[in-house]
C-alpha cells in the first residue's frame, strides 16, 4: 500500500529522527512511503487561536498535497485529529473543498493506529530493552481513541517492560498555545505529570506526540532528572534508541 507521511512541524524542526523512525516502521510493515516535500503545517495553531481563515487555507494546502495517496499517516495524534476531524467543518461553506475533505479525511491516521488497524506488521524492527511508562496525549486519546494501539505494539517488543504511571491519561500541560498563554498553570501540570511518571522508576517516558514529550522532558530536566529518557513511540518501535 502507498502511504504519505505527514511529518508535522515539531518533528521537522525539533526531532527529525522521529520522522525517519516512522518511515522505517511503515516500510517494515510493507508500505511504500512517500514524503511530499512541500508540506508544512496542518493548521492547528491557527485553528486553536481562532484564525479560521488561515487554518482553512492550510487545510486546502494539505488536501491538495496529499489526497492522491492511498493513506496519510502522522506520528502525532494532535495533527491527525486536526486533519481528520476539523477539516470538513472548516471547509463546510465551500462545496467543492468540503467534498474533497470528506473523501480525504477518513484516510488520515495517527501512526500507531494505522499500524494496528491497517498495516498490522507481523514484527517490528525495535530492539529496545528496558522499562517504560506511557503518556497518553490528550488529542490522540480523546479525539481518536489512541490508547491500546501503542501499548499493543510495544507489547510485541520482548525487551520492553511497561509500567503504567498514575494519571497516564492526564494532560502534560503543553496544549500548544496553552503553555504560552498560561505558563504557570502549564508548569504546574507538567510537574505533576513528571512526578507521576517518576514513581514508576521507568527508564524512559514514551508518548506519541512530540509537543507533549518536549514539555515533559523540559520540566523533567528542570526538576533535576538528567537520567530518565523521553522518547517518541516511533523511536522505540523502530529501534532507533
Amino acid at each position: 500500500m502507498r502511504v504519505a507521511l505527514f511529518v508535522t512541524c515539531l518533528v521537522d524542526m525539533m526531532r527529525p529522527r522521529i520522522g525517519f523512525a516512522a518511515i522505517r516502521l511503515l516500510e517494515a510493515a510493507g508500505c511504500e512511503v512517500v514524503v511530499p516535500e512541500t508540506q508544512t503545517c496542518c493548521g492547528q495553531p491557527a485553528f486553536n487561536s481562532g484564525d479560521r481563515a488561515s487554518a482553512a487555507k492550510l487545510a486546502k494546502k494539505v488536501i491538495a498535497e496529499f489526497e492522491a495517496h492511498e493513506y496519510i499517516v502522522a506520528p502525532s495524534g494532535s495533527c491527525a485529529d486536526q486533519i481528520r476531524n476539523e477539516y470538513p467543518g472548516l471547509l463546510a461553506d465551500e462545496p467543492e473543498w468540503h467534498r474533497r475533505a470528506l473523501a480525504f479525511c477518513p484516510r488520515v491516521f495517527e501512526l500507531t493506529d494505522f499500524l494496528t488497524r491497517v498495516a498490522q506488521p507481523a514484527e517490528l524492527p525495535g530492539g529496545f530493552r528496558g522499562s517504560i511508562t506511557y503518556h497518553d496525549s490528550c488529542a490522540g486519546l480523546r479525539s481518536l481513541g489512541i490508547k491500546e494501539q501503542p501499548r499493543a505494539l510495544l507489547a510485541q517488543l520482548p525487551g520492553v517492560e511497561l509500567r503504567e504511571m498514575p494519571g497516564a491519561e492526564e494532560c502534560c500541560g503543553f496544549g500548544g498555545t496553552f503553555s504560552v498563554k498560561f505558563g504557570e498553570i502549564s508548569a504546574a501540570i507538567a510537574e505533576k505529570k513528571c512526578a507521576n511518571a517518576c514513581t514508576t522508576n521507568a527508564d524512559a517516558i514514551v508518548g506519541g506526540d512530540l509537543g507533549c514529550l518536549l514539555n515533559i522532558e523540559g520540566k523533567l530536566r528542570r526538576m533535576g532528572d538528567e537520567k530518565t529518557r523521553v522518547l517518541h513511540v516511533a523511536e522505540v518501535l523502530a529501534g532507533d534508541r
